[in-house]
Parts: structure tokens; sequence; C-alpha cells
């Protein structure tokens, strides 16, 4: 128990570090809140017009759930510890306290993670997102897609259970925080890749 509580404070901790609003603040692009869809993530980053800092922001936001999933896996061995760490990683980054909660969406968080968990869901992840997005060309809907994915995979390839869990866990709060972007699929209001946000 007392592992778990740990995995998780440090876990929640290290997801919430808001890297794409301190990279967009270091670099003198102002608050990344006030612009775009006004998330802290690497798409939104990306509207202000740096690719490497929105390169920057989806290597750390993923790397920091890949890292506290793969120090519990080492340090303990335990499938419940690191699938708790991992969700955890997720919910910080989508809840940060330092952001009065209101954090980002957590694919890059979510699919690093996986990958961790599992590399096998790390290629399930990267397939469906690149084929969704060739095909129809909305970024949200291809996180969508793959994150379900995921979750289906998961259970499928006979991962431990509590991962198994995770993952579901993971996918459904990814999807809960896209809810505005499902919105505006359904009534064809969602901008495109390479268009800008209406």
């Amino acid at each position: 128990m007392l592992d778990l509580l740990i995995a998780a404070s440090l876990a929640y901790l290290a997801g919430s570090v808001p890297f794409g609003l301190l990279l967009t603040r270091l670099a003198g692009k102002g608050d990344i809140r006030t612009i775009g869809s006004g998330n802290i993530g690497a798409t939104n980053v990306l509207r202000t017009g740096s690719k490497t800092l929105a390169l920057a922001t989806l290597i750390l936001d993923g790397g920091k759930g890949a890292a506290v999933a793969l120090a519990a896996q080492i340090l303990t061995g335990e499938a419940m510890v690191t699938a708790i760490a991992g969700l955890m990683a997720v919910v910080g980054h989508c809840f940060p306290v330092w952001l009065k909660f209101r954090g980002g969406k957590g694919v890059a968080t979510c699919v690093a993670t996986f990958a961790a968990f599992d590399i096998r869901l790390g290629i399930v992840f990267a397939v469906l997102w690149l084929g969704t997005a060739a095909i129809f060309r909305f970024s949200s809907l291809a996180a969508l897609v793959a994150t379900m994915g995921c979750s289906i995979a998961a259970v499928w390839l006979g991962l431990p259970e509590p991962v198994a869990v995770a993952v579901i866990v993971m996918s459904g709060l990814s999807w809960a925080r896209h809810h505005e972007n499902i919105g505006r699929l359904l009534t064809g209001r969602e901008s495109r890749i390479g268009k800008k946000q209406p």
C-alpha cells in the first residue's frame, strides 16, 4: 500500500509539470492558454509558429509518463504499482495542481505510457493515429481512435489486469478531455490538420 501511495503521488507530480506552458513562456511566446484552443499540449504549442517548441513539448509530455511507468516497473517489478504510476502521470497532466487542475488532454502522455507498459501498444497507437489522420485529417479523431484501439489491444494481448485496466481508464480520461472536439466533430466544425482553428 505504501508503494502504491508513493508511486501515485510522485507520478502525479511528475505528470503535472506543464511543459508546454513553461517552454512557451521561456521562449517569450507568452501564455499558451491565451491562444488557439487554450490547451497546454503540443498541438496548441504548434500554433505559436514554433515547430521546435511543439516537438519539445511532445517529447517532454510523453517522456514524463513513460519515465514514471518505467521507474515503477524497474524499482518494484509489480504490475499494480506500474499501472497506478502510469495512470497518475496522465491524471497529473490533465489536472495539474499548479494550473488549478486545468491541464491538457493527455494524448502524448498516454501514448508514451502505453509504450512503456508494452511496446506493442505504442505500435498500435502509432498505426491507428497515423492511419486515421491520413484518411480523415482530424488530429482529435486520430487520438480518439488510437486510444480506443489501445484499450482493445491491452485486453486482446493479455496484458496484466492492472495494466489493462489502467490503459482503459487512461483512454477514457483522454476521451473525456476531448469532449469539445467530439462535439465539433459531430457538428462538422472541427478543424482539420493543416488548417487554422476557426
